[in-house]
């Protein structure tokens, strides 16, 4: 009667411990998902510069070749421009030259033959440098042009890039704005499965209160194996299966009130304690133990109408023990089903 009144005093504390792991819960999944937006926003941001670069290179390529094109052609223009002035300047003496010719015509008429001849000779001197001169003037009329091309080419070609800085800048604003929309949903929505985790907990423990071998530590809700199952077995006996019933009927509860959106799962843990098996059985190890009890909870709840799509077991064997050491008190802490509401 002594050990009764002292598990009632137990059960009447106030239990601060899960609304404490909860905003724990809460702070690790915030801080892992701004990790995750992190390491999303820095792939794109590589993408993004990886293709800006890529542009960068050829509009600097295409650059370079018409400064090359553009080079030559003004070397080009140069040597016609001073072959034009050699021209002139041979043309200036044709004409002096016929001047004077013509002088000395009208002086002598003894040498008027040669005279004439010699005008006559310089007069088609006269006409191939100018028609010399004339495809001179078209080719670098046509020298123009092109290099009006080049320019306009360069033109496109600094367009194109800042265009391309333009879209980087965009880019990077979608990026930023993304994370904080995916951020704030985030929140919002831990924060609302962490709210359904809690009233689910509260109406567990109301409906299963009397009893000091079902407890909550942490964000799970724990059953010894002995409320469940017998020594050694995967087979729940009668009394765990009306535990398992009112589990099943809260769970049911709590489906209809989580939105559809919020993709919960209840995840079923099935622990031993570290003593082995005898090994001759159908169970070799508490390996296969702890994952055939969690597994047959899990069928227990879905016969009970759980949908199957909200459950998830597990088996820990004795690797994640709640106490150490070999006392009777320890090991039968150890050997448990746990329960947590989670995200799949």
């Amino acid at each position: 009667m002594a050990g009764g009144m002292r598990a009632r005093r137990r059960n009447q504390g106030t239990d601060y411990w899960p609304g404490f792991v909860d905003a724990m819960a809460t702070l690790l999944l915030v801080i892992i998902f701004l990790l995750s937006i992190f390491m999303l926003a820095q792939f794109f941001l590589s993408q993004q510069l990886s293709g800006r670069d890529t542009v960068l290179n050829r509009l600097n390529a295409q650059i370079s070749e018409l400064t090359q094109l553009l080079a030559l052609e003004r070397a080009s223009a140069r040597e016609l421009e001073d072959t034009i002035s050699g021209l002139e300047a041979s043309l200036g003496d044709a004409t002096s030259e016929k001047d004077r010719l013509l002088a000395l015509l009208a002086n002598s008429s003894g040498e008027a033959d040669e005279a004439g001849g010699r005008a006559a000779q310089l007069e088609t001197l006269l006409d191939d440098e100018k028609q010399v001169s004339q495809r001179a003037l078209a080719q670098i009329e046509l020298l123009n042009q092109q290099i009006g091309a080049l320019r306009r080419q360069l033109a496109a070609a600094n367009a194109a890039l800042e265009a391309a800085e333009a879209k980087e800048t965009q880019s990077q604003a979608k990026i930023a704005s993304l994370g904080k929309r995916l951020n704030a949903a985030l929140v919002q929505r831990v924060q609302e499965l962490s709210r359904y985790r809690s009233d689910f907990f509260g109406r567990l423990r109301e409906i299963l209160s009397q009893r000091s071998d079902i407890r909550v530590v942490g964000d799970r809700f724990v059953f010894q194996s002995e409320v469940l199952f017998g020594s050694g077995s995967e087979d729940i006996n009668p009394e765990g299966q009306v535990e398992l019933k009112k589990l099943a009927d809260a769970i049911k509860e709590l489906a209809v009130q989580i939105p559809d959106e919020i993709n919960w799962v209840l995840r079923v843990d099935g622990h031993t304690d570290a003593r082995p098996l005898s090994g001759t059985g159908r169970l070799r190890n508490n390996w296969e133990l702890s994952a055939a009890r969690a597994i047959s909870v899990v069928r227990y709840l879905i016969e009970q109408g759980v949908d199957p799509k909200r459950l998830v077991a597990a088996g820990f064997g004795e690797f994640q023990p709640l106490e150490e050491g070999e006392t009777p008190d320890a090991l039968a802490k150890n050997r448990r089903i746990e329960l947590k509401l989670t995200e799949r």
